[in-house]
């Protein structure tokens, strides 16, 4: 299956609808103005409930003129090895967070991912989903 066909693309977009339900199960238990930390545990234990596979902190390594440079950047989750997930607590999205997750993207190849932020009333109003491509 190619990495960005149809198939894979059509998995990860069920897919990030299943994160986002976990999530708003998540927040619906927890609320707002927890620690990213305690989002990431509530919400790993969700992904178990709902048989989701997924990894935790993953490390990713850059080529940088010709030298590997391991363990470069790391991200909260990689959910099914296709979608990233970026885990917010945080009182409003920054650029920069837009900018890291894209980033995330294109360095570990991904297509689709999504930026969380818990720390909102509702959460769907924390909720940024960005595609590479």
């Amino acid at each position: 299956m190619d990495a960005f066909g149809p198939e894979s693309k059509a998995n990860a977009d069920e897919l990030s609808k299943r994160i986002i339900g976990a999530a708003i199960e998540v927040h619906r238990t927890l609320g707002p103005g927890l620690l990213e930390s305690a989002y990431e545990e509530c919400l790993c234990r969700e992904f178990e409930l709902q048989g989701i596979t997924f990894r935790r902190q993953m490390m990713v390594g850059i080529d940088y003129k010709g030298k590997l440079i391991p363990n470069a950047f790391r991200f909260d989750l990689l959910v099914d090895d296709l979608l990233i997930v970026d885990l917010k607590s945080t009182e409003r999205f920054h650029p920069i967070h837009e900018a890291q997750l894209l980033t995330y993207l294109r360095l570990a190849n991904r297509w689709l991912g999504l930026l969380i932020n818990f720390n909102v009333p509702v959460l769907k109003d924390g909720i940024m989903r960005r595609v590479r491509g």
